[in-house]
């Protein structure tokens, strides 16, 4: 499978805005419709969401409509330039992804909509290594990792992503490890997260990239089987004295230890009270930052505390 072409990745998202101009006088005329509105606690709503964090939103979703039983939202889960250009159609209100908006996306909206969507980070996020169960490669430096990535490693091993379109995964990988360049031919393209756990399972020369929330949550019964599958590989900490390798846990994210991070952001365009506000409210305050605790993402609203701890037998 072949990945995008770089400029590709640059310029979807930018894209998607400029394409969607003539969509924005009917949905600005539904946000203004008495009659279709939902209220925050009563009706229905569309999100999309990147599908680098499904397990976490399935937890919050499930949460927010067991206290409001009469309040439901229906989640389509994206690659993140798919959501972006969702976000400019009528029938989504809202999206999560790993970036707010830019300055010149602002402008657009207000000119288009004369209002500018509120955007806020909820949650910092890991990018965690994987390998397989029989692999002997558990640690890795960022030069092994953008070797790797580049196609220019001197090994055997394989990396994977959830790369058949632009996924934030991606786009992280080109913005912020390989700074710009293109990945290797050697890289392998899967369809989703899951698929990236199953080829590396498959494949003992395979290094996989997902987003944490998909193998943190040791109470979860779906990702410790994933964990039975695969490994969690250590990367090592750039800002620590000596030769350090860490794996993406809460601490090492709080403390910027763990070198692959990003946030994660809600993007709203609802400009009155209804099920989108609330839904951000409650992924905002305890409830929510508390699911994406126990989802091992570090929770951007909410304080977190290291204490010291001495462990005897």
């Amino acid at each position: 499978m072949r990945l995008l072409p770089k400029h590709t990745y640059l310029n979807l998202a930018g894209c998607c805005f400029i394409c969607a101009s003539l969509l924005f006088s009917a949905c600005k005329g539904s946000d203004h419709s008495n009659t279709s509105r939902d209220t925050p606690t009563l009706g229905s709503i569309a999100i999309s969401v990147d599908e680098s964090f499904k397990p976490v939103i399935d937890s919050e979703i499930k949460v927010f409509e067991s206290s409001f039983p009469n309040a439901h939202i229906n989640v389509y889960y994206k690659p993140e330039a798919a959501c972006l250009r969702d976000l400019a159609r009528d029938t989504t209100r809202m999206i999560i992804v790993t970036r707010g908006l830019t300055p010149e996306e602002e402008k657009y909206y207000k000119d288009s909509m004369n209002f500018e969507p509120p955007f806020d980070e909820l949650a910092i996020d890991a990018i965690a290594v994987i390998v397989n169960k029989d692999s002997k490669d558990t640690i890795f430096s960022m030069n092994d990792i953008r070797s790797l990535l580049n196609g220019t490693a001197k090994n055997n091993l394989q990396a994977v992503m959830d790369g058949n379109s632009a996924t934030s995964t991606v786009r992280y990988v080109i913005d912020s490890v390989l700074h710009g360049q293109l990945p290797g031919k050697n890289v392998v393209a899967a369809k989703s997260s899951e698929d990236v756990i199953n080829y590396v399972s498959a494949n003992p020369n395979a290094v996989g990239f997902i987003g944490v929330s998909w193998i943190g949550d040791k109470d979860d019964p779906q990702q410790l089987k994933f964990l039975q599958k695969v490994k969690v590989a250590a990367v090592q900490c750039v800002s620590c004295l000596g030769e350090t390798y860490v794996l993406p846990n809460q601490a090492n994210i709080y403390l910027r230890r763990y070198p692959m991070l990003r946030g994660l952001y809600f993007i709203l365009k609802e400009n009155y009270s209804g099920i989108g506000n609330n839904f951000v409210n409650f992924l905002k305050y305890e409830r929510g930052q508390l699911i994406f605790r126990r989802a091992y993402l570090l929770p951007a609203n909410m304080a977190f505390e290291i204490r010291d701890a001495q462990i005897t037998n």
